[in-house]
């Protein structure tokens, strides 16, 4: 049965799975639908069982089929990924690094870790991106990022993680907004104001810890802008739409006319942790993992 089975068997299989459609998944295919049907007919008769539910009007997954569909895209993925390091090789590099990241780790974290990285890995290529959190935990299961840096608490059970770095909060306001260092004393002076905060799609955990801080203050937040972006939230600040909460290691790089206050006198802590999959195995991510 196995030696009956090539790969072009498994890429017409995903095709119809994912479209669950004969005529989409040919198009898709630049074949025709007839032999596309005789494909498909051939595989499961060489399978033994059916992979779908055929009727005059839909196509539907069998059980088995559902289970294959999931398999199968693994399986080319992984494989299309060896190919991928293959290639590098033999054109005399050691690999290629995709990276997904929330904008405060790259303010040092990153930038630290290439450097070093670097010196023992001079042939290793990146990528980078700037993405949300979950975005990056979504790229992270489907392989199209190697690793991850983002302010969660908890991934997937695919996903390995590392805490990387353990952050204050601190306040920002306008430059010339009354309240300083020298005169704060909680959040509780900033009941009557507006506030504009990182949106809870950016990180969950990390937006219930904001509000932990507003909690513990015994004020209710007047939330009138929420963004996934710190220059967004500084300009806002800075044009007086409100004040906010970010942290401190977001606090650096920045220039605009506003003036931050460190939460230090609070428990809440925000972390930014290192992600990637267990099952990844790109050797230039070995070699990462091992420096982290």
């Amino acid at each position: 049965m196995g030696n009956q089975l090539e790969l072009r068997h498994l890429r017409y299989f995903i095709a119809v799975a994912e479209e669950l459609h004969f005529r989409r998944a040919a198009e898709r295919l630049f074949i025709s639908q007839p032999g596309l049907s005789r494909q498909i007919h051939q595989m499961e008769k060489n399978l033994g069982y059916p992979l779908f539910i055929r009727t005059s009007r839909t196509v539907s997954l069998t059980l088995a089929g559902a289970y294959l569909k999931t398999e199968a895209i693994t399986i080319l993925q992984r494989l299309e990924g060896a190919l991928h390091h293959t290639r590098l090789l033999h054109e005399g590099l050691e690999g290629r690094l995709n990276f997904g990241y929330v904008g405060s780790a790259m303010q040092d974290i990153i930038p630290s870790l290439l450097l070093r990285f670097r010196q023992g890995y001079p042939k290793v290529i990146y990528g980078l991106e700037a993405l949300g959190n979950q975005a990056q935990i979504d790229r992270l299961l489907t392989r199209d990022l190697d690793i991850g840096f983002v302010r969660l608490d908890g991934v997937p059970r695919e996903l390995e993680s590392k805490q990387l770095s353990v952050d204050t909060f601190s306040l920002v306001l306008p430059a010339d907004h009354p309240i300083s260092e020298e005169n704060y004393e909680g959040i509780h002076q900033l009941e009557n104001e507006r506030f504009l905060l990182f949106d809870r799609s950016y990180s969950r955990s990390y937006y219930d810890k904001v509000m932990e801080v507003f909690i513990e203050g015994n004020i209710i937040p007047n939330v009138t802008h929420r963004t996934v972006h710190a220059t967004t939230i500084y300009r806002l600040v800075e044009n007086n739409f409100g004040l906010s909460i970010v942290p401190t290691s977001l606090t650096l790089g920045y220039l605009m006319n506003v003036k931050f206050i460190e939460l230090t006198g609070i428990p809440q802590r925000t972390t930014i942790s290192a992600v990637w999959r267990k099952d990844n195995d790109n050797p230039a991510l070995g070699d990462f993992v091992e420096l982290l």
